[in-house]
């Protein structure tokens, strides 16, 4: 990285013992734990090939394929450029105050020799004195040298390079690396007391430690982008401003807690579809509700074990969970299994229409291994849980047969764990769009879901951007244009034919100078209004009744009169290992 703030990594791959006429060497188009094809291979240039010094014949094959033709000789060398600014926890980032990378958008590979092992020396630019990777050092080599055993850990090792600040904990007797870039206060003390406080919680629920050391790589930065798990670390992507209050702080916690577990689940517990991993095209399952919205079920349980959040505040946030999928109108479209599915298509190329046709798995997951999670309990009288059905996967596919489990292995799993199946629930919730039965599962620990209407007021049923902010119908912006960019299913805009990209102009006669929302709010449901729109330069007139909201709040409450048989289930469910 000789020349930082231009943004460029500059690669060299050294290449020994290939006896064919030619080698094609490969750019990924994807990053694992991001389900999306990204086209890596846009951002390199200036590949070239030589071998002793002779420059060799190349040529690009396909989109992410260089082939070098080597004829006669079995070492060659491959040298390319990678620009790299696009600082997220899934690419790859360089400017004049550190660098950052992801394997799958800078390293190449070998196409049929992915097994090779490999060797990496890193040169960071003038002036930067740390590089922090989980990748091994090799001992007595050049500063910076490391070792992978094949290209999946090189590619699954992200690296750190600048000025970052080092920080350790150990946790059950691994030692935790904490690499901070950015500026940002925190208490130090604390923040390594908590980190191991939730590690050592995430470790018990497998009760298995795979770890010889791990890192976390923390971006403190204007505004946080979340985290990206690997076999060895994660990256974090955090609002420089987030440990300022206790629910940034927490919100925090609750990351490292989602980030942390994902080393059983999706890197050692896993569909069979997620590993090894196919780099050139997308690898299809329909279990990302289990490996993303479980992850999100055991962070949340987590922090709560230990002991950061009360069993209060936990069912007020699962509440807001199911609030959240139930008034999502895509959650009667698309099952969590689609969702898991489609993800290479949908979940990271969001529309105006998302909602209305399409649920995430992150949020659906959440409820389904919940459901899962209490249905276990109630069928072991409390002896077992999820935290066993994930235990019997780690030892009998991880351990035992080295490799992930299919759907109905998966399926398998639980019915033993739990001792009778549970096909229906599978059919209908996590492959069908049935709504879930909250108050039967909940029940077995004691407690009920409350619904109540959102809103008595007929509602726009339509997200609406004015100038500079985003805002809802019955937002508080005000100033500028006022552009539709969202209409609800079924909702009064829906049906009255509001559109969007719409700039709304009027309301019945009055020119709009505030948010529309406070020029509705309080209308009762029924009640007619005449909306002036522009659209594309033409002014629209339409007039239609406001409908009521079908949004509903939902709220886990205790039963009055629990049995000893759902006291026992809730205190397994929200224990405190403090």
């Amino acid at each position: 990285m000789p020349a930082p703030q231009t943004h460029y990594f500059e690669v060299e791959i050294a290449l020994s013992g290939f006896g064919k006429q030619f080698t094609d060497v490969k750019m990924p188009v994807w990053a694992p734990g991001s389900y999306l094809v990204r086209e890596f291979a846009k951002n390199v240039e200036g590949f070239q090939a030589t071998a002793a010094g002779k420059a060799l014949r190349t040529e690009k094959i396909n989109k992410n394929t260089w082939r070098v033709y080597h004829a006669g000789t079995k070492d060659f060398a491959v040298k390319y450029s990678v620009y790299a600014f696009e600082l997220s926890v899934r690419t790859s980032f360089i400017d004049a105050s550190h660098g950052y990378l992801n394997g799958t958008s800078v390293f190449m590979y070998p196409a049929d020799s992915k097994q090779l092992a490999s060797t990496l020396t890193v040169k960071p630019a003038a002036g930067w004195g740390q590089v922090s990777t989980s990748l091994k050092p090799v001992s007595g080599a050049a500063p910076f040298t490391f070792q992978s055993s094949n290209y999946d850990e090189l590619a699954d090792s992200p690296i750190e390079i600048g000025n970052q600040k080092i920080l350790s904990f150990v946790a059950n007797g691994t030692p935790h690396t904490v690499a901070m870039y950015g500026d940002a206060r925190y208490d130090e003390q604390r923040l390594l007391g908590d980190m191991k406080r939730v590690c050592e919680s995430a470790q018990s629920v497998v009760g298995q430690n795979p770890l010889d050391r791990y890192l976390f790589i923390v971006h403190n930065i204007d505004r946080g982008t979340g985290g990206l798990e690997h076999l060895f670390s994660t990256t974090l992507s955090v609002s420089r401003n987030s440990y300022a209050t206790e629910a940034g702080y927490k919100g925090f916690l609750g990351l490292v807690a989602h980030e942390y577990f994902h080393l059983w689940n999706v890197k050692r517990i896993r569909p069979i579809a997620l590993g090894p991993f196919d780099y050139d095209t997308e690898n299809y399952t329909h279990m990302l509700w289990l490996s993303e919205g479980g992850t999100s079920y055991f962070g949340d349980q987590i922090v709560q074990r230990a002991g950061f959040t009360t069993p209060e505040n936990y069912l007020a946030s699962l509440s807001n969970t199911i609030t959240r999928v139930e008034n999502t109108p895509g959650n009667k479209v698309q099952s969590a299994a689609e969702s898991s599915f489609d993800s290479w298509i949908k979940q990271y190329r969001p529309n105006e229409n998302s909602n209305n046709i399409g649920i995430s798995y992150y949020d659906k997951g959440q409820l389904l291994v919940g459901q899962l999670d209490l249905m276990v309990l109630n069928a072991t009288n409390g002896e077992k849980r999820f935290d066993d059905v994930l235990r019997y996967l780690y030892a009998e596919y991880y351990q035992k047969r080295k490799r992930g489990f299919t759907d109905e292995e998966f399926q398998d799993a639980v019915a033993k764990v739990a001792g009778r199946r549970f096909d229906d629930f599978f059919r209908t919730r996590v492959y069908g769009t049935q709504t879930l039965d909250y108050n039967t599962v909940l029940g077995y620990a004691g407690l009920k879901v409350t619904q109540t209407p959102a809103s008595a007021d007929g509602m726009l049923g339509a997200t609406v951007t004015a100038t500079g902010a985003n805002v809802s119908a019955l937002g508080a912006a005000t100033g500028g244009k006022y552009i539709v960019t969202s209409v609800v299913r079924d909702g009064s805009a829906w049906q009255g034919g509001l559109s969007v990209n719409d700039e709304i102009l009027a309301i019945d006669g009055n020119r709009l100078a505030d948010d529309p929302g406070k020029a509705l709010a309080g209308r009762p449901a029924g009640t007619k209004v005449t909306v002036l729109v522009t659209r594309e330069g033409q002014i629209k007139e339409l007039t239609f009744p406001l409908l009521a909201s079908t949004n509903q709040r939902y709220r886990i409450e205790q039963l009055p009169n629990p049995t000893e048989a759902q006291l026992r289930v809730l205190g397994k469910w929200l224990k405190n290992n403090k």
